[in-house]
């Protein structure tokens, strides 16, 4: 933790990071109105009532902008997790046992890598007979363990070799116990690494998913505000507050997990260290 707050960049994004945390966790506290709302003279432009305006509908676009910092952490917390899990599941097991499970295995992780993922996730979002968070959620998470998986395979084949390894074998372990208490404690930088990339991901897709309209639209996330913003008509209307305020928060919150990853590589190569 120390060398991760010892770098400048890294600390930059971890103080960013907790305070939409905090916006998130205190939603209702900062919020002046609830997110639905929409009792207001509808496309208002900024006032002491409504700092940054109201939309089509009537409702406070500062309140929305509060309550949509939940869905992206949220987004990008579970769908960075479960893709982070499936991934490490995957490559450990493909690269560490290799034979004809690695190539079953890489089979899966090839063909996860080739599809074309954006038009997938609008197929799977489109046609599902449910909408909801849970289903981006699980769209996100099935085309996003791929690259992760590949990366991880390989790292353990370079792993595996090792002496330390080799002793563990010898001493009887399971491979199990040998993946988890010998190889994975090596590769931490790698899987937090993996972890913030998925992260990353699932919270710019859900954003874009919720753009092209394929969104819960009873959940009030930055992507969500964006389209209703583009069909509500701010640009027409000189409501400029609504339609920039989600994408401007939406680039800070990738830009603090970015930020964060110049900490993260730290941890694995001491050259990169800051004094």
């Amino acid at each position: 933790m120390t060398i991760l707050w010892r770098n400048s960049k890294c600390r930059a994004g971890m103080i960013m990071l907790a305070a939409f945390i905090l916006i998130a966790v205190f939603a209702p506290v900062i919020a002046p109105y609830g997110p639905r709302v929409s009792d207001f003279a509808a496309s208002a432009g900024p006032s002491g009532a409504h700092w940054l305006g109201t939309t089509a509908r009537g409702e406070d676009v500062f309140s929305q902008l509060v309550y949509g910092a939940r869905t992206s952490l949220i987004v990008g917390l579970v769908a960075g997790v479960l893709s982070t899990l499936i991934a490490m599941a995957v490559g450990l097991t493909a690269g560490y046992l290799r034979g004809v499970v690695d190539e079953v295995l890489s089979f899966f992780i090839n063909l996860g890598l080739v599809v074309p993922v954006l038009p997938l996730m609008v197929v799977l979002a489109g046609y599902a007979p449910v909408k909801g968070l849970g289903l981006i959620i699980v769209v996100i998470t099935v085309t996003g363990w791929a690259y992760g998986a590949r990366i991880k395979r390989a790292q353990i084949i370079t792993l595996r070799t090792r002496d330390y390894i080799t002793a563990a074998k010898f001493a009887g372990d399971s491979t199990a116990r040998i993946i988890a208490f010998e190889i994975v404690p090596n590769m931490i930088s790698l899987i937090v690494v993996g972890f913030m990339g998925a992260a990353l991901g699932a919270i710019g897709a859900e954003a874009g998913l919720a753009f092209l309209g394929l969104g819960d639209p009873q959940t009030v996330s930055w992507g969500t505000m964006l389209n209703q913003a583009s069909l509500g008509g701010a640009l027409t209307t000189g409501q400029w507050a609504w339609l920039v305020a989600p994408g401007l928060v939406l680039a800070l919150l990738i830009t603090s997990f970015t930020l964060m990853n110049f900490g993260i590589d730290a941890l694995s190569n001491p050259h990169l260290r800051e004094d």
